[in-house]
């Protein structure tokens, strides 16, 4: 008998880890979805990654993050959501317009925190931003609103041009609302827009071969994630042109373009990360606000202006937070 129960007290206490492994929470995992390029978006990966330790989780320790990225060819993009949906994720943080649609067609059910350019509301992401209702949430970076705040720069570089190129996919629904406010801003100064329409690598080169027939005194690059994608196509192409080109996001500036203006893209995933790492602990992306950012980035490349022959007025290089010798 104290045989049998020594045998039963030792099977008992083996099968202790047995039972506590059953019963831990299994590591939740993150579908990271994006439009851009994977060699590019170090400094994003990480961002997202501090976002998710100030609420809590570390990065390959108590949460898993499985990278996706379509570089550039957005049709990819709708494989990828259904990739990650059917690997059971437990949210899925979507960069970019293209990858927040594909990630909000692929699933009803699972979390998705988006960080876009355009107006979620208008894009159909959200019904407002104080209530999104549904399983989305995220940040919009009002790519789209500063248009007039970065022609007002241009002009400031610029003050004798008379002849703006604004390049841009026109063929994009969301992107006419940027159009409409370049053409207001443009108009009330007394300047001429023209828009050249790119949606490949081949219409961009010749986008810019039309800006000498157009007699474009700058250039307006839009802040489209097709763009961003090909930044060094484009900012090769500016210098080849000479053509003096205004950017929405720094990256184009460190890649050699002139100057860019607009949201820091680090601060808006990071926060992307601290959004998701609320929704892991229990938040409801429906009672989570979709806000904007507060963090603005204003780079010049001086070497750049140097190449053009362009003196960079003290008044705007003393606002610059970023200034690249």
């Amino acid at each position: 008998m104290r045989r049998r129960a020594l045998i039963g007290s030792i099977a008992g206490v083996a099968s202790w880890p047995i039972v506590a492994r059953a019963q831990q929470k299994p590591t939740p995992a993150i579908g990271y979805l994006s439009g851009g390029l994977a060699d590019t978006a170090g400094a994003y990966r990480a961002a997202f990654a501090a976002g998710l330790r100030e609420a809590g989780f570390v990065e390959g320790q108590t949460v898993t993050v499985e990278h996706r990225f379509a570089e550039g060819r957005f049709e990819r993009l709708p494989a990828m959501a259904a990739d990650l949906v059917g690997r059971k994720v437990d949210l899925i943080f979507a960069g970019g317009t293209q990858a927040t649609r594909a990630a909000k067609a692929a699933t009803s059910t699972i979390p998705i925190v988006f960080l876009i350019g355009d107006d979620p509301v208008a894009e159909g992401f959200v019904p407002s931003l104080a209530r999104p209702l549904g399983n989305l949430t995220g940040i919009s970076n009002l790519l789209a609103d500063l248009g007039p705040k970065r022609l007002q720069l241009l002009r400031e570089l610029l003050p004798r041009a008379r002849r703006i190129a604004l390049l841009m996919d026109a063929r994009n629904p969301g992107n006419q609302r940027t159009l409409r406010e370049m053409q207001d801003a443009t108009q009330a100064k007394g300047l001429a827009l023209h828009v050249v329409d790119a949606t490949s690598e081949a219409e961009i080169d010749g986008a810019f071969a039309s800006l000498a027939r157009l007699q474009a005194d700058a250039l307006f690059v839009h802040g489209d994630q097709f763009f961003s994608a090909r930044r060094e196509q484009i900012v090769a192409l500016a210098a080849m042109h000479a053509v003096p080109a205004i950017y929405a996001i720094r990256d184009f500036t460190a890649a050699g373009g002139l100057i860019s203006y607009g949201p820091s893209l680090v601060a808006s995933i990071r926060d992307c990360g601290a959004y998701a790492g609320r929704i892991l602990k229990g938040a409801r992306p429906a009672d989570l606000p979709v806000v904007q950012p507060t963090v603005f980035e204003l780079a010049i490349n001086l070497r750049t202006a140097r190449a053009l022959g362009l003196a960079i007025p003290p008044a705007l290089l003393a606002r610059a937070d970023d200034v690249i010798e």
